[in-house]
This record gives structure tokens, sequence and C-alpha cells, in this order.
């Protein structure tokens, strides 16, 4: 099984349920292949309150659509059957060792479950390709990794996230998809899928780190026209790093980690960008999370602040027509415990805001802050067949208006 779907099933909520460590394994020559994924689907039940300007759902990913998420101002329901926060995921990875040197690939694709057209099962049925890349490298000295996999900043935040293997919000306006959002956005931006050069560190002790280039996005601003328009066509490389240290004493596990990300974002094609301003801007932010197991019991803290960044997904929101830099800021806590039929119950809540620099930033009339508490119920079914049930109420501001989704869902992840 890949790198990141073992990450999402060790650090994330299923720690102690049943999922196997490997997929199908098949010694091919000098290589060893691993094919490996998840398949998952939710029956889900949403119901809509509020105004339909509210922020988040107004502007998540710049769509610009009232109803993308929370259903617009209207009070009504909406039931959908689709994928959670993972896609389906058929990954391949080969490895082999040559030269002194540990190499490997992984390409995967990530189909979705529902289509809302009769007859269509092109569009709106999504799929993406999120993996391929190779690594090469040895544990007495590190390795690198080239191509596209999950960014650097941000990425322990989702990997850590229970609704990873749940739905969290998104159910009621997504369907159709490959994904629901989880609680990107309401706690974490997102780190998405990036083409990348990153060399991590052997593991000293515990303590681990990774640097790399990845490629720039475009900054857009809140109707998801560019305002930046070079980066993302080769003006800049983003700067993205982390540092982690995991631990273990006695019946106490744990991890500690920081991550950042840096991009120049290129303004002078602005047309009210102020004379004499710097036609670059840097936009950055930081974060810093734990997460603690002991007797069952399992505590997640994250935050995170930036500049520039955005809101949800990165580089959206995060400047004014201007070229000014908006502050955004955000975390969530998580608490979970195992009873003793294994089944993992939890609670969590998060937070993400993006703040109106002055009177002047004319793209947001308030602050915006979009909040989500979520519980759940993880079983193990069977060794790879995980039975989760989840509540998710989300609360959407910008100024005076609010808009609110309330989301329960029911469904299984399998993992193979």
């Amino acid at each position: 099984m890949n790198k990141n779907i073992k990450l999402a099933v060790a650090g994330a909520i299923l720690a102690t349920a049943s999922v196997a460590n490997a997929g199908i394994i098949i010694p091919a020559g000098d290589w060893t292949l691993d094919i490996g994924g998840n398949v998952n689907t939710y029956a889900t039940w949403t119901r809509f309150s509020g105004t339909q300007t509210a922020g988040y759902a107004t502007y998540w990913a710049g769509k610009g659509s009232g109803d993308n998420l929370l259903g617009g101002g209207t009070n009504k329901s909406q039931a959908n059957i689709t994928t959670g926060l993972l896609p389906n995921y058929l990954s391949v990875s080969g490895s082999t060792r040559q030269n002194d040197l540990d190499v490997a690939f992984t390409i995967s694709i990530n189909p979705g479950t529902s289509t809302t057209q009769a007859g269509n099962q092109i569009i709106p049925a999504a799929q993406e390709n999120r993996q391929a890349f190779m690594t090469f490298g040895d544990k007495s000295w590190g390795s690198f990794k080239l191509g596209k996999d999950l960014g650097i900043f941000a990425s322990d935040a989702i990997l850590n996230d229970m609704t990873l293997l749940g739905v969290g919000s998104g159910a009621g306006g997504l369907a159709g998809n490959t994904t629901t959002t989880g609680r990107i956005g309401t706690g974490f931006i997102y780190a998405d899928w990036k083409a990348q050069v990153a060399y991590t560190t052997p593991n000293f002790s515990g303590f681990q780190a990774t640097a790399g280039l990845t490629q720039a996005f475009n900054s857009r601003d809140l109707s998801g026209t560019d305002v930046a328009t070079t980066a993302r066509a080769g003006g800049s490389n983003a700067y993205e790093g982390k540092a982690s240290y995991s631990f273990a004493a006695n019946d106490v596990t744990g991890k500690v980690w920081v991550s950042g990300v840096a991009q120049k974002l290129d303004i002078g094609a602005m047309s009210s960008r102020p004379t004499g301003n710097p036609e670059n801007v840097v936009a950055y932010a930081g974060d810093v999370g734990a997460n603690v197991n002991f007797a069952g019991f399992g505590l997640t803290g994250y935050y995170y602040s930036g500049e520039g960044i955005g809101q949800t997904v990165q580089f959206y929101g995060g400047l004014d027509v201007k070229g000014r830099k908006r502050d955004s800021e955000g975390g969530y806590v998580q608490a979970t415990y195992v009873l003793p039929t294994k089944t993992k119950i939890g609670v969590s809540w998060g937070e993400s805001s993006l703040d109106k620099i002055d009177a002047a930033d004319t793209g947001l009339t308030a602050d915006l802050k979009d909040r989500m508490w979520t519980v759940g119920a993880y079983h193990p079914l069977t060794k790879h067949l995980n039975l989760v049930a989840e509540y998710s109420d989300v609360k959407s501001e910008y100024g005076t208006a609010q808009a609110k989704g309330k989301t329960g869902s029911l469904g299984a992840i399998l993992f193979f």
C-alpha cells in the first residue's frame, strides 16, 4: 500500500482498527510490486440553512457558488451517495535495491463514486491522478522524491484529521466529485497534490525533516480569477519544508511537527496596483501540531497562520485587488478513544479565518470565519473493512451573514 495511504491509516483515526500493512505484493524480477488502495462510499444527509453570501459557502476554491457546500440561503435538505474525504484509490508502487540505492515509484488513479446525470458516466463523474513520483536514496543519508505527491506544508494536519477516513463537510454540494472536504477550510488549509523535488533526511532517533521545491500556484481572488498570473506558468517555485519528532515511551506514543510554505507572487499585471508598489509579494504560512496516544486515548492539536496564503485552498483569496496580503489563521483540536469493542469514537472542533485588510479591501466586505465540529465512530468490521458513522456541523460567518450545514453520514471504507 502506498506511503500516504499508510500514513493516513496510521496517523489518523484507525490506528487500532485492523487495516492491511501492505497491498497485493508481487515479486517481478528485480522489482517488488505493491498494488493497494481503498474503496469507500457513504450515504449522506445534509440540512442547509442561513444566508447564501456567507464566506465558506460562497468562496470555497473560488467557485463563487453559494450552494456549493452549504446549500445557499434556503432551508432545505439533500441526500447523496458519494465518496468521503478520501477518494477511491488504486495505487501501483514498485521498489528495488540497485547500486546501493533504494529506488521506488508510485502511480495512482482516484475515481469518484457518484454520478448526478442519467446516462452520463463521464461528467460529472470525476477522476483524479494524484500521484506519479519516484524516490531514490538510502537510510544512511536520506532520500529524494521527484514527481507529484501530497504537498509538504499542512500535510500532517490532514493526515491526523479523523474525518480523513470519513466525510466531514461538503457532502451536500460535491456529489459527482471525487471527494468531500472533511475539515479542509475549517481547521487547516489543503496541502494539495503538487509536482515537487524534495529531500527527506534519515530518521535520527525519531527526528526527520523534509525540504523541497514545489510547482507554484497562481493566486486567485474570491471569484476564481487569477490575480497573480505568472506564478504557475513558471515565475518561481514555492519553497516548502517540515520537521517532525516521533516518540514512544512505555505506553505513550506521539508526534510533534512544524511546517511552512513560501511563494513569490507576481502582481505586476494588476491594473489596480498602486504606482510605485513592488511588482512582487511573498505569501507564506507556517504551522505547528502534535498528536499523543495513551491507554486508548488520542489527542491532536494544530494551529496555522499565514499572509497571502488564503483560507481553504492555497492562494485563493489571499490577496486583495491592490495586491496586498490578507492575514489568515486557524486550527483544530481532536480527541479519540478506543472502546473495548475496538470501535474508535472521536470528537473534533476547528476554525479557519480570513481577515479583511481595511476599508479599501473591496473584495471582502467583512472578516470570514468558518467553524466545524464533528463526532464520529469508526469500527473495524474485518481486517480490511471499516464501518463509519459521522455527524458534522459547519457554520460560516461573513459579517452579519451566516450559512450552516449539518451533515450525517453512514458508510464503509475498504483497504486492500
